[in-house]
């Protein structure tokens, strides 16, 4: 297995911040974050590393952009140091007022100058935002760095109303074969600061063993079932 360590910046750590202050908390606390993961044997960061985590009151700005992206880009190059790179969650509106949708975290890649920067998407937010999760899929194709699989409710893969099918078929044309990570919430297990930031207030499951056997094998099943319908549509079955 390998290694992957996902944060989101906290309010005083935002590096989109004009206070020069809390901006430098949060490059700090990226370098870290970097450190950590290349003494774990990692090579990924991964998360809400662009602003901070949490509802926002206010629209974004130029300025915000701008000064995530340059702070962004330097780090990237701290984490490349490391043979680490940096993967940006794309979450939806309620927990980041910065990068909400696929397009607009290629925008803000594209604005670092940066080689060691990429997305990382996760189905739970793409299906509130994007407006065909398929279709953002093969657009961001080659900046895809990183992916959450999760349901609408936050719970078991395929009770929700996610159409996987869909996702993995576009993740299976594009020939990524990177990380898949799955991702899931509870109230009852999930620290109770990161609940009231992600809005966790029932009680989805209590065994994670089970949980976790589950996604597996509904993941497992689904890309098996996304690479034969593939082979299919490209086979010419001539007689």
């Amino acid at each position: 297995l390998g290694v992957a360590i996902s944060i989101g910046l906290p309010a005083d750590g935002d590096i989109s911040s004009a206070d020069k202050a809390i901006a430098a908390h949060g490059v700090e606390i990226l370098k870290r974050t970097i450190a950590l993961t290349r003494d774990l044997g990692g090579r990924k960061v991964a998360g809400i590393l662009s602003t901070s985590h949490g509802l926002q009151t206010e629209a974004p700005t130029r300025d915000q952009w701008n000064r995530s992206a340059a702070t962004l880009a330097k780090v990237a190059e701290t984490a490349k140091a490391a043979g680490v790179t940096l993967n940006l969650e794309i979450v939806n509106r309620f927990e980041s007022n910065l990068l909400n949708t696929a397009a607009q975290g290629l925008a803000f890649i594209e604005d670092t100058g940066s080689d060691n920067i990429f997305l990382h998407l996760d189905t739970f937010h793409m299906n509130i935002e994007e407006a065909d999760v398929g279709l953002a899929i093969r657009h961001a194709a080659k900046k895809i760095g990183y992916v959450h699989i999760g349901e609408s409710h936050r719970g078991f893969l395929g009770t929700g109303n996610i159409d996987f099918a869909a996702i993995l078929d576009a993740l299976t044309a594009i020939g990524y074969s990177d990380d898949l990570s799955f991702e899931s919430f509870s109230s009852e297990i999930v620290d109770e600061n990161l609940s009231k930031k992600t809005a966790i207030w029932r009680n989805l499951w209590t065994d994670n063993m089970e949980l976790a056997r589950h996604a597996r094998r509904f993941i497992a099943i689904g890309l098996e079932t996304a690479r034969r319908k593939a082979e299919l549509v490209s086979s010419s079955h001539r007689p």
